[in-house]
């Protein structure tokens, strides 16, 4: 007796039944396996290339006396308008005034949404305010420019200060005296930086910068005041060698030629002292002796 076996699965069977020959290899070609296990139906990747493309329309923008076509596509908005506008009106975008129908349209409205077809007419001005306003912002952002590039060449000026600053700090700790018209010079120099920084207007983060440079010139000053007190107290400079200072002499010391013209003054008064005496002599008695005689 024979037996019947069931045949071996060789593949993935087509998602389609009754379908064979020269139809089944193009279903088959049409699904695709994801990782999941799932089968689905390819997707078509030239379905946007086949698509029909999007009509243009033909719209005239009177401006002043000039009237101006523009081919655009009815799914674009008044804002994309306005930058076609731009070059041939020389109308900044944010300067314009579009209406249609009596009505100013938005910027991000739609033109086939407000009914702008093809020949349609519309009417461009020029928004003074927005203009100025514009205007205004421009010259707040120089200005806000120019005093951070001010700021910049500050700082810049303020490192190569820092620098003679340590030096000077090293020297005087070392017990190194320098002259102090170097400090007088180098405070002089990180004043007129501050005056400088004092004079910038600013705002909001150029205001944070100028106030972080202030804080910074402020405190090399004040450095540079105790390292001038405490360069008092070395020896003097002369050719860049220190010179100790002259000490008060004691009582077994040689006194200075100062100290020997003091006798000398005080014996130019007289040999005899001046005695100075709060006693005062009464002259009770002679005054009788008189009253007696008259």
């Amino acid at each position: 007796m024979l037996l019947r076996t069931k045949p071996k699965a060789t593949g993935i069977s087509s998602p389609v039944k009754g379908t064979a020959g020269r139809g089944a290899g193009s279903d088959l070609a049409a699904w695709e396996l994801r990782p999941g296990g799932m089968l689905v139906q390819k997707r078509n990747s030239d379905s946007n290339q086949n698509s029909i493309p999007v009509p243009t329309i033909k719209v005239k923008v009177n401006y002043g006396s000039s009237i101006h076509e523009i081919h655009i596509t009815p799914h674009a908005s008044f804002g994309e308008l306005k930058k076609m506008l731009a070059g041939s009106t020389g109308l900044h975008p944010q300067d314009q005034k579009l209406i249609y129908k009596d009505k100013e349209r938005d910027s991000k409205a739609y033109l086939d949404v407000a009914g702008v077809k093809d020949g349609s007419k519309l009417v461009l001005t020029e928004d003074v305010i927005s203009r100025e306003r514009r205007f205004v912002e421009s010259l707040k952002d120089s200005k806000i420019d120019k005093a951070s590039k001010e700021i910049k060449g500050i700082s810049l000026e303020v490192d190569k200060l820092a620098k003679e600053v340590s030096n000077l700090e090293a020297d005087v700790c070392c017990g190194k005296r320098v002259a102090e018209t170097v400090l007088l010079n180098l405070i002089e120099s990180l004043m007129t930086q501050l005056i400088k920084l004092d004079g910038i207007i600013a705002d909001g983060d150029v205001k944070l910068q100028r106030r972080m440079q202030v804080k910074r010139v402020q405190k090399y000053i004040e450095t540079l005041d105790m390292l001038k007190a405490r360069n008092s107290k070395l020896g003097n400079y002369e050719g860049g060698a220190k010179v100790p200072l002259q000490k008060i002499p004691t009582n077994n010391q040689t006194p200075t030629p100062m100290q020997k013209k003091q006798p000398e003054q005080r014996n130019l008064t007289g040999s005899m002292p001046v005695v100075v005496t709060t006693k005062w002599e009464t002259f009770d008695s002679a005054m009788g002796v008189i009253e007696g005689t008259i």
